[in-house]
């Protein structure tokens, strides 16, 4: 073979051979770029990659006029990835000072295989920036060693958080609630609304190195979506001044707790609703008993404020008018029990109105047999006793009416007079609201409305009415109620000056729960101006200590409360009134004598 040949033949096999090469190049590039492509981007993005939750803001809680009772402001999570923590002992000595943590706390959050595990919630940015500046000063104090680079500590992210604030503190925190350490409403609007003041979480993808973010490689899977915002009915001002009465009223009392409510009764919007004692939400709960809302969740039994209904129910069935004579003795035996009134007195010749003034409960006892049980029950149901008010607060009770058939010998004369069933503070300003509202009942409200994200306000629809009693009995009534808050009445402490007011007093026998009695509930309920009523006052004192007359306890806190309500809204006086119920018969004769 000649030398040209052997040439030929070795430079055919060198094409023969860098063809094979590059075909097996480019039998290889298409394996990586399409065959196993996706292969290879999953384990890019397990190396790389880390998923996070993109959270979001609760809706903010507002009073009617827009001041924040409770928001979400911007805090810091910090996060670790279990796979990429090396040393977790190392990493939890050098992290725990700057979490204030001891390390034994923070190890088992960094030992595992969980890709997101959050180790410290909601801090404030400074705290993450100083624990990221130490990681970083020691990775790169690390990386000059000798292996330095797989002795890095990576893992530590930070990731947006909200924390709520409660601007007010302790301003209806009862009503207002609190969020758990998940994030979850716990009690008051917080929990009952839970679904719609939570937004809804989203999720983002971020590339790291040397164990932080990767400047712009954030990419947003799922975008967050912030809670809807709540405005409620309540006025700050007006339940500051509830708060301080009923505050001050528990302690100089030394009594268990205190409830006033403040209601619109034709819209049956709460303008106010206060407790004591209270709670900080700022501050950790040791005991969760503290977030129930006393105005819905604790019944008691009303004592005379109950009267109402008793005097209401036997004048819509024309069996009294506000002159009727009646016939007071000091004690009266009904079904083999005696019944008495608080103080002793001779035989009294009184008119309804008198009765009712002077809150003899022999006179509401009579009132009452002038109708038959099944009537007063129906009354009472229809007042809205034994069934929640429809104010969809957590926790609400519907209190304790027995069916007649349940009833005893001496069921009907202790109902007659406001014990034998139970109710919360919250229905009994529902049936004042019913008498201040001409006989029309309207569901309680708290709710004014609400904001989406962008603030645009949709409001709450108009609250369900429901006749109870006819306008003519509403306004009878309220004339006798009036002289409740007279001279001779039982509640002269609540009396406003230059103002009409009407309402009644309640000392009730206090339910210990064991079947028996011990201590008092203290109330008073009213309204002002009586003829053209604004605004219902409830006030309630369990269990005071020394005096315990709600005419003494509670008077005064409805005084301060309605005093305030009537001149920040503006109320003018209204003119006196041209009719006047004489409360005894002499009283009556000589005015019908004069006619």
């Amino acid at each position: 073979m000649s030398a040209h040949q052997i040439s030929s033949k070795r430079i055919r096999q060198l094409v023969t051979c860098a063809a094979a090469v590059f075909l097996l190049f480019g039998l290889r590039l298409i394996d990586v770029q399409a065959v196993q492509a996706g292969g290879y981007t999953a384990r890019a993005n397990s190396e790389l990659l880390n998923s996070s939750i993109l959270l979001a803001p609760r809706g903010t809680i507002t009073d009617i006029n827009g001041v924040q009772l409770a928001r979400s402001v911007a805090a810091i999570n910090i996060v670790v990835d279990q796979v990429q923590i090396a040393d977790p002992l190392k990493s939890a000595t050098l992290a725990a000072p700057y979490l204030s943590m001891k390390v034994s706390e923070l190890l088992p959050l960094l030992t595992g295989t969980k890709r997101y595990q959050i180790i410290a919630k909601q801090v404030q940015p400074e705290v993450w920036n100083t624990l990221n500046a130490a990681l970083l000063a020691y990775n790169t104090s690390i990386i000059k060693t000798p292996g330095g680079l797989a002795k890095r500590m990576l893992g530590f992210y930070s990731e947006r958080s909200y924390v709520r604030d409660y601007p007010t503190g302790t301003l209806a925190a009862s009503l207002i609630g609190e969020i758990n350490a998940s994030g979850v409403g716990a009690g008051g609007i917080e929990s009952s609304l839970d679904s719609t003041l939570a937004g809804v979480n989203g999720r983002y993808l971020f590339a790291n190195g040397a164990g932080t973010i990767i400047p712009g490689s954030q990419e947003i899977l799922t975008q967050a979506r912030a809670g809807t915002g709540v405005q409620l009915t309540i006025d700050r001002d007006i339940q500051w001044v509830a708060q301080d009465a009923i505050s001050a009223a528990v302690k100089k009392a030394h009594a268990l707790s205190g409830t006033v409510v403040v209601m619109d009764p034709k819209t049956g919007a709460i303008l106010a609703q206060a407790s004591a004692p209270t709670f900080d939400p700022k501050k950790p709960i040791k005991d969760i008993a503290v977030l129930r809302n006393p105005a819905v969740t604790d019944a008691y039994e009303p004592g005379s404020v109950g009267k109402i209904i008793t005097y209401s129910a036997a004048m819509e069935e024309g069996k009294i008018t506000p002159q009727s004579v009646l016939t007071i003795p000091y004690e009266l035996k009904v079904g083999g029990t005696v019944f008495h009134d608080h103080e002793s007195h001779p035989t009294q010749q009184l008119t309804a109105t008198g009765a009712l003034a002077v809150s003899s409960n022999t006179g509401a006892i009579k009132v009452g047999e002038m109708i038959s049980s099944d009537t007063l029950y129906s009354y009472l149901h229809k007042f809205g006793i034994g069934q929640v008010t429809g104010s969809h607060l957590p926790g609400e009770t519907q209190g304790i009416l027995h069916p007649v058939s349940a009833w005893s010998a001496t069921s009907a004369p202790t109902i007659a007079f406001g014990q034998g069933y139970s109710l919360t503070a919250l229905q009994a300003t529902s049936v004042f609201a019913t008498i201040a509202n001409d006989g029309v009942r309207v569901t309680p409200n708290v709710v004014a409305g609400y904001f989406d994200p962008s603030g645009n306000f949709t409001p709450s629809k108009p609250a369900q009415t429901n006749r109870v009693i006819s306008a003519s009995t509403a306004q009878q009534m309220r004339l006798m109620m009036e002289s409740v808050v007279g001279p001779n009445g039982t509640a002269a402490e609540a009396a406003i000056p230059g103002y009409r007011v009407a309402g009644k007093t309640g000392t009730a026998m206090r339910a210990n729960g064991t079947g028996g009695y011990s201590g008092y509930t203290a109330s008073f309920i009213g309204f002002a101006p009586a003829d053209v009523p604004r605004y219902v006052v409830s006030v309630v004192v369990q269990a005071p200590q020394g005096q315990h007359f709600g005419g003494l306890v509670a008077a005064p806190v409805f005084k301060k409360v309605m005093s305030f309500v009537l001149q920040t809204k503006h109320i003018a006086p209204t003119a006196p009134s041209k009719i006047s119920y004489p409360l005894t018969e002499a009283a009556l004769k000589a005015t019908n004598a004069s006619h």
